[in-house]
């Protein structure tokens, strides 16, 4: 391969995170069969699992009441997503006792660029050994970790995935290729089942041939300049990232038995919509585009009306709002997404009579007696600064424009119920909250690649 390539990547994948950390604070679970769950039912499924779980195939996703078919004495606990931020935060600190951390990037994972006095082996290893060492010793026993070395990021992730659990990886000169021609294509990260479909269709089913396709054949079977990108990652090459911005804030929620109906179901939709509306006005944005999205117990009948101009149907979190295109906004399997353009807002009420209006969109379209998941989500956000408003109120119902006037009083409401909350507690003051607490949904959830900030826990 030439001349010797520098480590200039450490990436640290810690294993099975969220049932680690309750083995770590739970001395009777270690070296028993767990799962985290979200909610207090079987119907749901697993978000972590103990390795002692996964030796029975027991992993993320698995539903909870298969997992306890698979393993007698499994023990389900409740997810506690406030401890699992905490002990992010503690190893972040640990890390960084030994090697700035250079990107978090979830939940679970850091990667670490190293110096130009710390980037050959003979260095990296014992750097890695300390590391592992050091969270053992200040943060939990239980906490381990698999850690790649690699001379660019991308290989670091994918190094650390190697060995698992409690492993270290590094792919050097000699290493490298070797050790990539051991993979298979969805070991890298971001080619998922869709991806190496279309792969297979090129002729391309192996790591060894996509390690030699040329720069230019890389890109046309990608598609895009990404594959071209890709080439050049895997020789080796230690490309500058790309920058990346927020592009959505959104909650969701999967419902426990008695927040099923409709109504209950409706109270939680607005809860998250009141949280992610909080988040909104700490980052100082605006968004332009409410999503709600709904999972049914039962497939929808029938098909739905072609929706008003302004609003999308058939999104889902991640991919953008696709056009109607004749399209029902009832998706397969009892799931509904429907998205409402409206200009650009902050406020509680405003967005909350947005998320009205598709509540009941959602109900004349997918009648299910039952849901059992809800999800809120904002797009097109905008710096709040630099946002125009509208000159006139929207009257046509539906949710829209404000003026200036409106939103200031709207805004400053919807801030003093901030800061009420921040002091006294999440929900001592909100909008619409009903008395017996079913609009409650239980803290933040955390999605792997996003890490709640510790305030999120009292709105």
């Amino acid at each position: 391969m030439g001349e010797s390539l520098p480590l200039r990547w450490l990436y640290l994948d810690l294993n099975s995170y969220f049932a680690s950390v309750e083995q770590q604070l739970a001395p009777e679970l270690r070296g028993k069969p767990i799962c985290v769950a979200p909610v207090d039912t079987d119907a749901t499924s697993a978000i972590a699992a103990s390795y002692e779980a996964k030796a029975f195939g027991i992993k993320t996703g698995t539903k909870i009441y298969e997992a306890k078919a698979r393993c007698r004495d499994l023990i389900v606990v409740p997810a506690r997503h406030e401890e699992y931020v905490r002990f992010h935060h503690r190893i972040i600190a640990e890390v960084e006792r030994h090697v700035p951390v250079t990107a978090v990037c979830s939940i679970d994972e850091v990667a670490c660029r190293l110096c130009d006095n710390e980037n050959g082996r003979a260095q990296v290893e014992p750097l890695a050994r300390r590391i592992k060492a050091g969270i053992a010793a200040n943060v939990g026993t239980e906490l381990r970790s698999s850690i790649g070395i690699a001379p660019n990021r991308l290989l670091a992730k994918m190094a650390a995935d190697m060995e698992k659990p409690d492993g270290l990886t590094i792919l050097d000169t000699d290493t490298l290729v070797p050790r990539l021609r051991t993979l298979r294509p969805g070991d890298i990260p971001g080619v998922g089942a869709n991806m190496e479909r279309r792969l297979a269709v090129a002729g391309v089913v192996t790591m060894e041939r996509i390690l030699a396709l040329t720069p230019r054949e890389a890109r046309q079977v990608w598609g895009s300049v990404w594959g071209e990108r890709l080439h050049w990652l895997l020789q080796g090459a230690d490309l500058p990232e790309r920058e990346t911005q927020r592009r959505t804030i959104g909650h969701s929620h999967v419902l426990g038995p008695d927040k099923r109906l409709p109504e209950r179901a409706r109270l939680v939709a607005r809860r998250l919509c009141l949280k992610a509306a909080t988040r909104l006005r700490r980052m100082g944005c605006r968004t332009g585009f409410v999503v709600l999205s709904v999972k049914g117990e039962r497939a929808p009948q029938g098909s739905a009306a072609t929706p008003p101009a302004g609003e999308a149907s058939d999104f889902r979190p991640g991919g953008g709002a696709v056009s109607w295109s004749g399209r029902m906004a009832a998706l397969p399997g009892g799931r509904w997404s429907h998205g409402q353009k409206l200009v650009a807002a902050q406020d509680n009420f405003t967005l909350l009579g947005v998320l009205d209006h598709l509540w009941a969109r959602m109900r004349a379209e997918l009648p299910d007696a039952r849901y059992l998941q809800v999800a809120v989500t904002f797009l097109e956000l905008t710096d709040a600064a630099a946002t125009q408003l509208a000159l006139f109120d929207d009257v046509g119902g539906g949710g829209g424009a404000v003026t200036p006037a409106t939103e200031a009083r709207r805004l400053a409401l919807s801030t003093a119920i901030d800061r009420m909350n921040a002091r006294f507690g999440r929900d001592s003051v909100t909008v619409g909250h009903d008395a017996h607490g079913a609009t409650r949904s239980g803290g933040p959830r955390i999605a792997f690649t996003r890490i709640p900030e510790l305030a999120e826990f009292v709105e």
